[in-house]
């Protein structure tokens, strides 16, 4: 069960790199599967902390907003990681996913947060 908050709160903290994302090419409509799915080599950052998170992690977060193309993907990254966050509340795992996007050289509007209002997200 602890497992699979770890990845939830990891992918949450990707999802709103995604976010803050530029508009990309045409594809496919975005879920929290793909958003955790391609955050989970962050996994291990979140749960464990340390200096820098993995070259597969930081990937991941590009290419997560590499395909955050339109105002809703980026609302439904940033609803994915609200969701995982406010699962996690209160714990370390949340400061080390929030840390995920600037030590991955991302920049985000927003805090990764329980808190963060998604509709404000264009």
């Amino acid at each position: 069960m602890a497992g699979n908050k770890f990845a939830t709160l990891a992918l949450a903290v990707l999802l709103a790199a995604a976010v803050a994302a530029p508009p990309a090419a045409v594809h496919a409509a975005m879920s929290c599967n793909t958003v955790y799915s391609t955050l989970m080599p962050c996994l291990p950052f979140v749960q464990m902390g340390g200096n820098r998170p993995t070259d597969s992690c930081c990937g991941g977060i590009r290419s997560l907003l590499s395909q955050a193309g339109t105002t809703p993907d980026r609302r439904t990254i940033c609803g994915c990681l609200k969701s995982v966050a406010s699962q996690a509340a209160g714990s370390n795992y949340i400061s080390r996913a929030a840390a995920l996007p600037s030590k991955c050289g991302v920049n985000l509007p927003y805090k990764i947060s329980g808190d963060v209002n998604c509709n404000t997200i264009n």
